[in-house]
């Protein structure tokens, strides 16, 4: 018999792919309140704040590449 303690949910925890969908969402400024509660509920702050970090040093890199292309031409 499974008991959760209370005050905790019973929801399953997110996955990696979950985690990366929620942060590209947040890079754009686009969520809905009740998907970022449940994702409060749901996903590790590690794997946030890692996805996060790789998010935005992709999107630094694309921004150096696309100014290097653009000044090269």
């Amino acid at each position: 018999m499974s008991h959760t303690p209370a005050g905790k949910s019973s929801m399953p925890k997110g996955s990696f792919w979950h985690t990366v969908k929620a942060v590209a969402w947040s890079f754009i400024g686009v969520r809905k309140n009740s998907s970022f509660q449940e994702d409060i509920g749901r996903l590790n702050p590690f794997h946030i704040i890692v996805v996060g970090i790789v998010g935005a040093l992709i999107f630094v890199v694309s921004l150096i590449a696309l100014v290097n292309w653009v000044v090269a031409k």
